[in-house]
C-alpha cells in the first residue's frame, strides 16, 4: 500500500484513483485504453451526464461498488457528503452559461485518510464556492481548461491562484470529439505550484 493516494490521469476528464488503503475510484469514465479500467471500482464518481464524462459501464466493478452521479451529490440546491472508510466526497458548486446547468453539475472534493485532499473542478467556469475552497489547503486541485465549453487556461489560471492548492493540474484540456490531451493548451495554464499530467501518468497526491 502507498503512504499517499495515488491518482492517475487516464485522459480528458477521466481519472482512476487508488487511495492509501487500496481502494480504487474513478471519476468520469471515459476515455483511456481498456486496462486503464481494468482494476474493479469500490467508487464511481459522475461530474454530469455529458457524455465524455459518464461512460460507467467500463468500469469493472464489486459487488458493492457504489455509484455516486450529480444526481446524487446535488439534490434540490443542496450538496451532499458521503463518508466511507477510505475517503470523504464533498460534491462542491460547478458549471457554466455554456454548457452546464449548475443545478446539473458537480465538482468534488476527495480528503483521504492521511488527511490530504484533491479537488476535482467538473465542467465549469469560476464558482462562488472556490474562494472558500483556499481556506481548505487542498494537496491537489484539477481544472478545466478546454475553452470551448468550460474556462480557457486564462481563467483555469486564475481559478487555481485562488484556490491556492499545493500543486493545480490542467485536465478537460480540449473538445472530446477532436482528441483526448492539448499539450499546447495544458502549457497555457501556469499558476504557481502547476503540475502536468499526460494520459497514462500518475502522481501522489501529497
Amino acid at each position: 500500500m502507498s503512504a499517499h493516494a495515488l491518482l492517475h490521469y487516464i485522459g480528458h476528464a477521466s481519472l482512476r484513483i487508488t487511495t492509501p488503503e487500496g481502494a480504487v475510484l474513478y471519476v468520469d469514465p471515459f476515455a483511456g485504453r481498456k486496462e486503464d479500467y481494468e482494476k474493479a471500482a469500490d467508487l464511481i464518481l459522475v461530474t454530469h451526464d455529458h457524455f465524455d464524462h459518464n461512460q460507467v459501464q467500463l468500469v469493472r466493478r464489486k459487488p458493492e461498488t457504489r455509484v455516486i452521479t450529480y444526481a446524487d451529490a446535488l439534490t434540490h440546491g443542496v450538496y451532499h457528503t458521503f463518508a466511507f472508510d477510505f475517503c470523504k466526497v464533498e460534491a462542491v458548486q460547478a458549471g457554466n452559461n455554456r454548457n452546464h446547468d449548475i443545478r446539473k453539475c458537480v465538482g468534488f472534493v476527495l480528503t483521504f485518510s492521511d488527511g490530504k485532499t484533491l479537488y476535482i473542478s467538473g465542467d465549469t467556469s469560476k464558482t462562488e464556492e472556490m474562494q472558500e475552497l483556499a481556506k481548505r489547503h487542498i494537496s491537489v486541485a484539477l481544472f478545466c481548461c478546454d475553452g470551448v465549453y468550460n474556462m480557457d487556461p486564462a481563467e483555469a489560471q486564475a481559478c487555481a491562484e485562488l484556490v491556492k492548492a499545493g500543486g493545480s493540474v490542467p485536465y478537460h484540456t480540449c473538445d472530446a470529439n477532436l482528441a483526448l490531451y492539448d499539450e499546447k493548451n495544458a502549457g497555457k495554464f501556469a499558476p504557481e505550484g502547476a503540475f502536468y499530467l499526460h494520459p497514462g501518468e500518475e502522481m501522489e497526491i501529497d
